[in-house]
């Protein structure tokens, strides 16, 4: 079957193997794809697209624009195609094409592959035999202060004497040089950090901070970062950032990983649109 519309997951080399096709594809038996179907490799010019076919209901270039402004959805289906690619890429390489990427039949599948050729390639012998970890980073919050003689503790009743203002103003002062220093602390302690993991990494990438609505993270967020690191030295790597968080006074050290390589693609690696390709 040919025809129909095809939801694109991930490149890989053609190995040449028999009808069992792509490494990565045996890991992929059981896995469903966005659409709960089944994913499969269609093969071109020493290449291979992980791919599954999907209903125009939802993925038609107009339904698909709507569906991409429901949140709920877009999380299945974001969800959904990371677990594809980081199956996949478990043990093989592999290069993630774009969320949302679906192209009209097979031949759609092979255009994607023989126009990003060159840079599928490219990617693929740069990034053969390494994985993506994130690391970040969270200032968390001081400890209560307790209330200076005179001043009533935070929903208690007014002491028999108060402050004066210039007592008040003074410690006001002293406070927010306490909150200066402590987020000096925190930066020297997340450029520790990071430069640590750099120096293990091939690769790194700097990521915006998280919002913290998004996240649901109360603490600041002071570094987001992600390294590519050689599969045979992941173990060291994660022994490291595990010591580094025992260490870090005043700081949560957070690991994730090892993922498919999603932060050291190019731009246009995930060639195709959010629509279905004519």
């Amino acid at each position: 079957m040919t025809e129909g519309l095809r939801y694109a997951y991930a490149v890989v080399r053609d190995t040449g193997a028999p009808e069992a096709g792509p490494d990565a594809l045996a890991a992929l038996e059981g896995v469903p794809g966005v659409a709960g179907e089944p994913v499969r490799a269609v093969r071109h010019l020493g290449l291979a697209v992980l791919a599954g076919d999907v209903p125009a209901e939802d993925f038609d270039e107009g339904p698909l624009r709507e569906r991409l402004e429901d949140m709920a959805w877009l999380e299945k289906v974001a969800r959904a195609h990371q677990r594809v690619v980081d199956t996949a890429g478990a043990d093989s390489c592999v290069i993630p094409v774009r969320l949302a990427t679906v192209c009209r039949g097979e031949e759609g599948l092979r255009r994607m592959l023989a126009d990003g050729r060159e840079r599928f390639a490219s990617a693929l012998d740069r990034l053969e035999g390494r994985v993506e970890w994130g690391v970040k980073v969270y200032a968390a919050p001081p400890p209560p202060e307790e209330p200076p003689a005179g001043e009533p503790p935070a929903g208690g009743r007014s002491a028999p004497t108060a402050l004066s203002g210039r007592d008040y103003l003074r410690r006001r002062k002293a406070q927010r040089q306490a909150a200066e220093r402590r987020w000096g602390h925190t930066e020297e302690g997340a450029r520790l950090v990071h430069d640590t993991l750099t120096g293990l990494a091939e690769r790194h990438r700097l990521h915006p901070p998280q919002d913290p609505k998004l996240s649901g993270e109360s603490d600041r967020n002071v570094l987001n970062a992600a390294y590519l690191v050689r599969r045979e030295d992941s173990a060291g790597f994660a022994e490291r950032v595990g010591l580094l968080a025992e260490r870090a006074t005043g700081l949560r050290v957070e690991l994730t990983g090892p993922w498919a390589p999603y932060s050291f693609t190019a731009d246009d690696d995930g060639a195709g649109s959010a629509g279905a390709d004519g």
